[in-house]
Formats: C-alpha cells, structure tokens, sequence
C-alpha cells in the first residue's frame, strides 16, 4: 500500500512545491513515487511539464487528465465513479508519475467546506470529503506507486485540510524569518484542530461511496530552506532565525502534536533527528544552478556537465554544488523513507 506524505505550511513562500519535486525525484530512483500538484497555482506541474504545460490542458489527450477532472464525478454529481487519472512520466525520471493540478480546483473549496461542516444532513454531499483520498487510491493502485508526495498551496482551506488528513504523514517546509515562526504558532493550533475534525467524522462517512480513510498524518519533520551560506554555514541573520525555528518546533509545536496523536515516538523519530530538533535538513539556496535546472527540466542535482554550460573555476563550482545538493537530498529521502514507514 503506497504511503501518502504532505508537504504544508500555510505561509507562502517556504519551497513546498520545490520541497516536493526534488525530494520525490530523488525517491524514485529506488521507489515507484506519485507527486500530486494539489495547488491552483500549478507549479509542481509547470516543473514537470516545462514547455508542454500549456498544451497539457489543451489537448484533448491530456485536457481531462488531472486532479480537478478526477474528483469531479462525486462534485459535479455526474453519475459515474471517480477512477484513475493519466500521470505524466518525465523522460529521466520513468518511476516518477505527475497527478497534474488545475487552475481552478479552489471552484470545488465552497462544497467541500459545506459538506465537512454540515454534520452529514445533506445525502448529496457524503461522497466529497473521501473523493480525493479515492482518487489518490485508484492512481496509486494503477501505477503501484510506492509513495504519494502531495503539494499543496499556502492557505487553510477545506481542500488542503481534506489533503492533509488524508495523508499518512507531513513535513512542515520553512525558512528563517520571523513569519515562519508565526506559521508555526497558527500550526500549533489548526493542525490538532483539524485531526479532531477528522477524528469524529470518520464514522459519520463510513457508509459513504468514497469513505474517508482513518488515522492521524504524523509529522515526521521540518525542512529549512532558501537562505545563503558563508564560511561552510548559514550567514547572519539566518543563522538565529533558524535556531528559533528549530526551537519553536520542538519546543512549542511538537508537545501539541503529541497530545493530539500527530506524532511517531522518540524511538521512531531516532536520537539524531530528536536533537536535531526535528529538522530533516537546512536546504541553502540553488543560486546560479536554479536557471539551469529550470532550463533543463530536471533537478539542480540532475543536471549533467554539459546542462551547466560553464567551463574552468566555474564549472568546478557548480558541481560541486551539484554534488552537494545531491548528497543532501539523497540522505533527507532515505530519512523520510524511514519514518514514514512508521506512520
């Protein structure tokens, strides 16, 4: 059975999407991996896609063949089960598959929001709360996928709360600045929030045709990202900034979690990543290999020395940040790997 892994932070700017796309890219090359680009703003599917985006939603091939088209039996009414969607398969990665986001997908937040508040007194919205989640199954049984990575926008609405707690486990991306240690204290509150939701509704949509899966997303980590380096670490003012945010999680987030069931123990989590404060990896910035990743349609850890177009001290620079990048996503894949196995 695949393992379904969140990546959330309902402030913005904080690398969910890119989090997402080189953290699955890396665990497919040994699993079978499923990204899901649930964020109206599409950029996980722009990442994947590059210049095919546009005519993916224009073809007739393609144009039905991502995550709104695939729930919209159960919330357009349409008489007809929600079934496998067609994922994309990038050239250099063929054990990575792309369920596709839409434009428009927030059309279907309104009904979501009324069906999981509504305490189940309207029939004809029972199936919506678990259309996703049988979504996700269908796709994931056609590609025997392995691990389902879900990228969702910034924002606290009934689609990412849906996404979330159908999830098996969750990451919280972050970087050092004072908003994200304010995200952290709204985290703190929304997430157990939301898992009591879950928690006394699983029964009330058990008899539905899509009924929503049971237990709690457990939090297996934080990722710190997009700051600069000098001198081999993070320069000033990141460096306090993400002693803080280390701090706040394990601190101040963590105890919450724990007391609502949204946790693994400190055996599973291991002595490494407890005094790590939880921090799966700080993630600097890309710099001059980001253009060139995007160029290249493939991961700045992907790029050959011929995509780095440079020669002499430069190109010498640029792979070894390559090879930096590239040991460092690896060994943050093989973690995850290892503690989602316990959630």
């Amino acid at each position: 059975m695949s393992k379904r892994l969140v990546f959330f932070n309902h402030k913005g700017g904080v690398s969910k999407t890119t989090s997402a796309y080189n953290i699955g890219w890396t665990m497919s090359k040994e699993h079978r991996v499923l990204l899901v680009d649930a964020d109206p703003q599409c950029n996980l599917t722009g990442l994947l896609l590059g210049d095919d985006f546009e005519k993916y939603y224009t073809e007739d091939a393609t144009k039905k063949e991502n995550i709104m088209d695939g729930v919209s039996p159960a919330f357009d009414g349409r008489p007809v089960p929600i079934g496998a969607v067609n994922c994309f398969s990038p050239p250099r990665a063929p054990n990575l598959f792309l369920l596709a986001g839409h434009a428009n997908l927030s059309e279907y937040d309104a009904a979501l929001t009324f069906a999981q508040t509504s305490n189940n007194a309207i029939v004809t919205l029972q199936n919506l709360p678990g259309a996703f989640s049988a979504l996700l199954k269908h796709t994931e049984d056609k590609y025997q996928i392995d691990f389902t990575l879900i990228d969702l926008n910034p924002g606290l609405s009934a689609i990412n709360q849906n996404m979330f707690l159908v999830s098996d486990a969750f990451i919280i991306p972050t970087n050092p600045d004072p908003f994200s240690l304010m995200a952290l204290d709204t985290l703190k509150k929304i997430l157990p929030r939301w898992n009591a939701w879950k928690t006394t509704s699983v029964d009330m949509f058990a008899n539905s045709a899509y009924p929503l899966p049971a237990g709690a997303p457990k939090f297996i980590g934080s990722l710190i990202q997009r700051f600069n380096i000098r001198k081999g670490k993070a320069a000033r003012p990141y460096r306090d900034n993400i002693g803080e945010i280390n701090v706040r999680i394990a601190e101040v987030l963590m105890p919450a979690l724990q007391a609502s069931g949204m946790s693994l123990t400190a055996d599973q989590y291991g002595s490494s990543l407890v005094n790590a404060k939880y921090c799966l990896g700080e993630i600097p910035d890309f710099h001059g290999l980001l253009p060139k990743s995007f160029n290249s349609g493939v991961p700045v850890f992907e790029l050959t020395d011929l995509e780095l177009g440079e020669s002499g001290q430069v190109l010498t620079d640029l792979k070894d940040k390559r090879e930096m990048f590239r040991d460092q996503f690896a060994k943050i894949a093989k973690m995850i790997v290892g503690l989602i196995a316990n959630a």
